[in-house]
């Protein structure tokens, strides 16, 4: 059973050591990767994990910023199954670390139990947070489950809880939806009970990588015409923010110390930092990240919550105005209807009134007729 993951990347210098060690050693054989023009280390730590001889490593190099990871992975999946006979392929990120639920097996355990007559199937997504760094990867620091509700993302900011992601069989002719959380490879049959996976998510890791990505994730959703985001989709909204200079306020609202994670709605959950440490890999060395201050933190947090409620009463406005917009658009073309109603009833009496006056010309020649005839006739006598 050949196992394969494919991942497009760009600018994850400060987790992908950590990505790439912990998907080695849950039993991945062949690692399909793009690299979306990197400029902070992260092709030369992908160059060097190519030169392994333990794993089969498939490096790309896409420096185009437009958004297109559909197509990309796309790619990668089919020549996962094309040029690497993969039976299984994961698509993920590099913030995405996939795990079984029953802690005890590895990923590749999992997949070497399973029937391929399963075709396709979704794996949950977890948010992991802790407190809030300035730089790091997190993988120690984030051991959170966020299982706050959609009411409590919500009031943070947040939609909700993240998408699942799709695996799926082997297939060269497989179609990825932008975001993976979708295949084109129909589910076949349900995942038996104890081979059930999740992913274990860090998209929040430090103000600096995600001020960072949330920069060059807009400019690109800018750069290509194709897409066409909501200005409330969630990068959009972080985009104007961070260029209004609020984002790090709204960002500090995912955080939590440890003492509000014991007490609230969160799971401590160590997983990925319990396999990075028995694979031995170099990714955990002990040095904490640069923590914020708690008061600092508290800081942040009054003010995204001051942000939040703002930008939520402007786009109440905003849907007042579409729905008054749309109101008077609507009494517009009620107006119009009835106007063009009148105009049509209006033509037709007067063609009417053409009628009747043509057909009273023609009653009264007819009768000048008969009248003529009349005088003729008595002449006549």
């Amino acid at each position: 059973m050949t196992l394969a993951v494919t991942l497009m990347v760009r600018d994850e210098a400060d987790v992908i050591p950590a990505w790439l060690d912990h998907h080695l050693a849950q039993g991945f054989d062949v690692f399909v990767i793009t690299d979306n023009g990197s400029v902070d280390g992260t092709t030369d730590l992908l160059t060097a994990f190519a030169a392994r001889t333990d794993v089969t490593v498939d490096l790309r190099h896409d420096p185009v910023h437009r958004k297109q990871q559909g197509t990309v992975v796309t790619g990668m999946a089919r020549d996962a199954a094309r040029t690497h006979h993969a039976d299984w392929v994961v698509n993920a990120d590099a913030d995405e670390f996939i795990l079984p639920v029953d802690r005890s097996l590895t990923v590749g355990e999992v997949f070497e139990r399973l029937d391929p007559v399963v075709g396709a199937f979704t794996v949950p997504v977890v948010n992991m947070t802790g407190m809030l760094a300035e730089s790091g990867g997190g993988v120690e620091r984030l051991h959170w489950r966020d299982d706050r509700s959609v009411t409590e993302l919500q009031a943070i900011g947040l939609i909700g809880p993240p998408s699942t992601n799709a695996v799926h069989v082997g297939d060269p002719e497989v179609t990825v939806v932008q975001g993976n959380h979708q295949v084109s490879v129909a589910n076949g049959a349900p995942v038996p009970a104890g081979l059930e996976l999740e992913v274990l998510h860090l998209p929040w890791r430090s103000w600096t990588q995600y001020e960072h990505r949330v920069d060059v994730s807009g400019r690109a959703y800018e750069a290509n015409p194709d897409l066409t985001p909501s200005p409330r989709h969630h990068g959009m909204r972080d985009l104007r923010r961070l260029r209004e200079g609020v984002l790090e306020s709204t960002f500090a609202l995912r955080f939590v110390t440890d003492d509000e994670a014991a007490a609230g709605p969160f799971t401590r959950d160590d997983g990925i930092a319990e396999v990075l440490r028995r694979a031995g890999s170099t990714s955990i060395d002990g040095t904490p990240d640069p923590v914020v201050p708690e008061d600092e933190l508290r800081r942040l947090q009054q003010v995204g919550h001051a942000i939040v409620t703002r930008d939520r009463r402007i786009e109440s406005l905003e849907d007042s105005v579409r729905a008054g917009e749309a109101t008077a658009d609507t009494l517009r073309a009620t107006v119009q209807f009835e106007r063009d109603r009148a105009q049509a009833a209006l033509r037709e009496v007067s063609a009417r009134d053409a009628e009747l006056a043509a057909m009273h010309a023609r009653r009264v020649v007819r009768l000048a007729d008969r009248a003529g005839d009349v005088a003729r006739r008595l002449r006549r006598r």
